[in-house]
């Protein structure tokens, strides 16, 4: 997935979060700082939304339902990924990948998984925090190595 796939993606998807959190389309207008003109124009897929609205979207409603199903698990750490090229260093705490993920390889106490939907990597410890994401696997594995070699 890259920033155009992922704009197209959540711009037809913007309505459907609208609703599941409850928000009038003033309201959403309000909380993402775009005009209620531009929210509909989004909402009937007569433009897309830009970038700066798309992250805001993934920021502002982290526990949307929609965008985790659409995204495949935390929207923030896809956000993360794709706008630092790929590449994340991060020690956040995750819930280890039962749902969207698939095990790819492990070494020592590190293990890479892949994202089913966004089709991103990551490399998480046996205590389900996240050390590095990306969607470049030859750079994950580098990572891994590199990891587990530290460790």
């Amino acid at each position: 997935m890259d920033k155009q796939q992922l704009i197209e993606t959540l711009s037809g998807k913007l309505k459907l979060v609208r609703v599941e959190k409850g928000y009038t389309q003033d309201q959403m207008a309000e909380v993402l700082g775009v005009s209620k003109k531009t929210l509909v124009q989004i909402e009937k897929e007569r433009m897309l939304a830009g970038w700066t609205n798309v992250v805001a979207l993934c920021a502002l409603f982290r526990d949307s339902q929609v965008i985790q199903s659409v995204l495949g698990g935390d929207p923030v750490e896809v956000i993360e990924t794709i706008a630092h090229n790929g590449f994340v260093r991060s020690k956040d705490k995750t819930f280890g990948g039962k749902v969207w993920w698939k095990e790819e390889e492990k070494k020592g106490s590190f293990r890479i998984q892949l994202n089913m939907i966004s089709h991103h990597y990551r490399i998480i410890d046996d205590d389900d925090f996240r050390w590095f994401s990306s969607f470049d696997r030859e750079e994950t594995l580098i990572q891994l190595e590199k990891l587990s070699n530290r460790m």
